[in-house]
């Protein structure tokens, strides 16, 4: 069975925070899922600095991408998705070192950070006994804000990278 795919082109409409404006990013169609429009899902971009973050199932599984808008590539994460779990919901900070995301797992949800620089992700919310999910890193990728379950409510709890909550008033 022969599919044809219609390429189209990916906007992304930016907006300018510092800028004051907003702008408009257009890349092409790739069948070959190397850049950041694939014919798959492509789910909950976020973009800080050069680099856009989303979800996508292009390979079968919903994992995490991040482009380079400099490089106009894919950057490679290893170790970052894996098979047994569902990621959503990553932000990036500015450098593109943190990438901070939700994580289901066997029915548990989870924060995490992953760090480029030493390939390694952490689970900030280990020790949290509630549902928690849309994560944001800091533009330093110091903190990361999320939503949690854990009042019966949901309620916006700040961790720095390292796992510790902060109690900010």
């Amino acid at each position: 069975m022969r599919h044809n795919f219609i390429p189209i082109f990916f906007s992304t409409i930016l907006l300018g925070g510092c800028a004051g404006y907003p702008q408009i990013l257009s890349y092409p169609f790739d069948p070959g899922g190397r850049s950041l429009n694939s014919s798959a899902s492509e789910l909950t971009p976020q973009i800080s600095g050069r680099y856009i973050v989303f979800t996508s199932d292009r390979r079968g599984t919903q994992d995490i991408y991040m482009f380079d808008t400099v490089t106009r590539n894919l950057v490679d994460l290893p170790g970052l998705n894996s098979f047994d779990t569902i990621t959503s919901h990553p932000s990036v900070s500015a450098d593109g070192r943190y990438i901070a995301f939700a994580v289901s797992r066997l029915g548990r949800s989870g924060i995490f950070v992953y760090d480029r620089q030493n390939r390694q992700t952490r689970n900030l919310t280990e020790n949290l006994q509630a549902e928690v999910r849309n994560p944001t890193i800091s533009t330093d990728g110091s903190r990361i804000a999320f939503e949690s379950s854990n009042n019966g409510q949901w309620d916006i709890l700040i961790y720095d990278r390292n796992g510790q909550r902060l109690n900010i008033p």
